[in-house]
């Protein structure tokens, strides 16, 4: 049986049913990494994503969501030298957004960086009336970016706003599999596609 702890946070508790569950792209960055960047850079800004540890979030000046990214990054002096960590494709697209240059960490959630172009293009041939809904951390949106002018990149909230407000009745979910579910729930009615059955985190199940 899975040992449990209680984490307890002024009134509320945070049930850890396993302790040796983990993230991923969380293992990509240290609280070391971050300290070292900060003595080269002792003027500069650390923006860290929220699938952080503790440690590295207590380093960090700043924390976003792949929902707050841009407007966080763009509230910052422009002239600051700035960190953003640990997710190069969340990166990749506030840099676009914003036009700011920034150090990158060279981390990347291994779900969304084993996610291929062709894997889009595969479902968008079997599913042609869908509207893709992309994921702002998925490492295939760099590579088709060129091909699809038009195309949009949403957070986990943004998925289902967008969702909500489309005319289109059936959408690809390009991320984790198991964010199909929250769609499902939010926006009854309309049919959500997993891109890959293959796409499975083994960190969140």
């Amino acid at each position: 049986m899975a040992e449990t702890a209680a984490i307890l946070n002024q009134d509320k508790t945070v049930l850890l049913p396993d302790l040796c569950a983990g993230c991923s792209l969380a293992d990509t960055v240290t609280a070391q990494g971050i300290r070292d960047w900060k003595a080269r850079n002792p003027s500069g800004l650390v923006v860290t994503y929220v699938n952080t540890t503790a440690d590295v979030k207590a380093e960090s000046d700043y924390r976003c969501t792949s929902g707050n990214a841009v407007q966080i990054v763009q509230s910052l002096p422009p002239d600051a030298p700035m960190l953003f960590a640990p997710d190069r494709f969340l990166a990749a697209h506030v840099i676009r957004e914003t036009g700011r240059a920034m150090d990158v960490w060279d981390g990347a959630y291994h779900v969304h960086e084993a996610i291929r172009p062709e894997d889009v293009t595969d479902q968008q041939a079997a599913y042609p009336d869908a509207e893709l809904l992309i994921h702002s951390e998925c490492g295939c949106c760099t590579k088709i970016l060129g091909a699809l002018t038009e195309l949009q990149l949403y957070s986990t909230e943004g998925m289902v706003h967008r969702a909500r407000q489309s005319a289109a009745q059936e959408f690809i979910v390009v991320t984790e599999t198991g964010m199909v579910t929250r769609p499902k729930h939010d926006v009854p009615g309309k049919t959500f596609i997993a891109l890959s059955r293959t796409a499975r985190c083994e960190y969140m199940r």
